[in-house]
Order: structure tokens, then sequence, then C-alpha cells
């Protein structure tokens, strides 16, 4: 399965954006009220496969990149790190906003995605117009995932610690589609995926650069991974646990098997218009592709706020 020619987004499209030559999809009207919808791991940009239509024939320009390390986005230089750390995410996504021209959009993002949506909403207010994040705040810092948890949540991240080894970084590497098969069930216990789908996401992790930004992302989270100096001060912002005051709806299915914060524990971390919205129905954490009509229809309603 090649993602460039078996994709419902039809022919993607490819631009160079910062560090990176980044593919993507886009749909809908080119002068349309941007909208950049951003996947998580092991995920990709088929998660959004049935919201990206649904958005556009509302009139949106949508934009639904691969994360570096993912499908056919690629480094531009051979020397540039292989980082996967919080901030370089949030920046690779403003740099894909200013190669295509987009002054400021409506972020919508799950997992990885939605932290990275966190994370340009809080560092460059002026470029997210409202936002929404499934599990809601999820910025963290080093010094926090230092710490250590009770026993029943330090299950739930059963595979970050696998990943602070070597052993895991091979066992990864060597069984990717086995590994990711295993969160897709995990994580979203009562979707019934078609082994198509699977395949088609499953694609994207062949990136030659994939295993490097996953293992670094996990190693950085628990502070056993250095970041890159550059992006020192962008995490020291972070690390304060910054306000966003861009308008957002936080959502949640109500099967998410993922490691996720209760709704609560957050929601004073929204100062401009704020509403939570729970999806029920056995949605687990893969939530737009779960539930596309669901988070289709909270962009839309966010575009209003």
């Amino acid at each position: 399965m090649n993602p460039q020619t078996d994709s419902p987004f039809g022919a993607l499209k490819q631009v160079d954006a910062g560090l990176l030559s980044v593919g993507y999809a886009e749909a809908g009207p080119a002068d349309g009220p941007a909208v950049i919808l951003l996947h998580g791991w092991p995920y990709d940009i088929h998660s959004y496969a049935a919201v990206t239509p649904s958005l556009a024939a509302a009139g949106f320009r949508v934009i639904v990149p691969y994360l570096r390390g993912y499908g056919p986005t690629r480094f531009l230089a051979d020397a540039t790190p292989r980082n996967g750390q919080q901030s370089v995410l949030g920046v690779d996504a403003v740099a894909l906003m200013d190669a295509l021209g987009i002054g400021d959009a409506i972020i919508g993002g799950f997992d990885w995605g939605a932290r990275t949506a966190n994370v340009v909403a809080a560092l460059w207010p002026g470029r997210c117009r409202a936002m929404v994040s499934v599990s809601g705040y999820l910025i963290g810092n080093q010094q926090a995932g230092r710490a250590p948890l009770p026993p029943a949540a330090e299950l739930s991240w059963w595979y970050q610690f696998y990943f602070a080894t070597e052993r895991g970084r091979a066992g990864y590497d060597r069984h990717r589609r086995e590994f990711a098969k295993l969160i897709w069930h995990s994580a979203s216990p009562r979707w019934d995926f078609a082994d198509a789908d699977f395949d088609r996401s499953a694609a994207s992790f062949d990136n030659p650069d994939h295993v490097s930004i996953v293992i670094h992302n996990y190693r950085w989270r628990l502070g056993l991974a250095d970041g890159e100096e550059q992006y020192d001060d962008l995490e020291r912002q972070l690390a304060t646990s910054p306000v966003i005051t861009a308008p957002t709806i936080t959502l949640e299915g109500d099967a998410n098997g993922a490691p996720h914060p209760e709704s609560a524990a957050y929601q004073e971390k929204f100062a401009g218009k704020y509403e939570h919205r729970t999806i029920t129905g056995g949605i687990g954490h893969n939530l737009p592709q779960e539930a596309p009509q669901a988070f289709a229809q909270a962009v839309i309603d966010v575009a209003s706020y």
C-alpha cells in the first residue's frame, strides 16, 4: 500500500517548511478559513479521512500534514537531529503555516497532535484562531515527567518505559505494525477497525526517521534524552503550564483506553470561551476516526466562538 497513491484524500501535496519537506492533504476552498488537523502516535493523517470532507463542504480550507517521522514527510538535511520533543512539533506546525501562507488557523488534534495544538496556542496565540483538543491540555515538562506515578498509572505507560531501553527501540523497529495494532486495540477497546484501515495508516510508519522520532519523543518526556538548545526557551515557557486564551472545545471519548487526564483537571487552563464534550458510544483514543462527525462539528462550532 502506497500512502501517496491510495489515500482517500486524493493526490497528496509536498512543501518545504522549516526543517522539513512536509507531505500533506488539502481539501476545501483555498480562500476558506484555515483548519489544520494534527494526528498522533501511532496513527497518521487517515484519522481525519472522514472529518476532512465534512469540513471542506462547510467551506473550510483543510490542511492535514504528516508529522515529522511519518509518511512522506522528510528532513531536508541529513545532519538535522531526529528530535521529537514537544516544542519542535509546534515549531513544525508554525513553519508549515508560514510555507502555506496561513496567518492563523483553527487547529485540531488528538494525542501528539492535541499536544502540538496546545503548544502552538500557548506559544504563538496569534496563530491559533481557535482549537479543538482531544483529552484537553497535554503540555508537559521533563521535571514532571521524571516524577513517579502510582503503580496503576505507571502500568498504563508501559510502552514509554519499554522505549527507554535499547531493547525497546530494537523491538519497536522490528515490530512496528504489531506494536501499533496493539496500541490501537488497547487505546480504543471498543473500536472494531478494519484491517484495511489499519494497514493504510501503518504504511506511514515505514518512514526512515519514524523510530528515531518516536523513541526520542518518549525518552525526552522522561528526561532520558536531551532536547536541542535552540528550543530551550520554548520549553521553559511550556514548563510554566501557560494558560491558553484561544476559544477551545475539548473532547473525550467515553471508552478511551489510553492514559488521559480528567476534564476537571484542565478546564482552568483555558481562559477563552470554552466547552468540554464527552462523546459517547464506545469512543476511544482515536476520536476523529471513531467519531468523525462529532469532531467535525466541534471544529465548525468553535469557529463561531
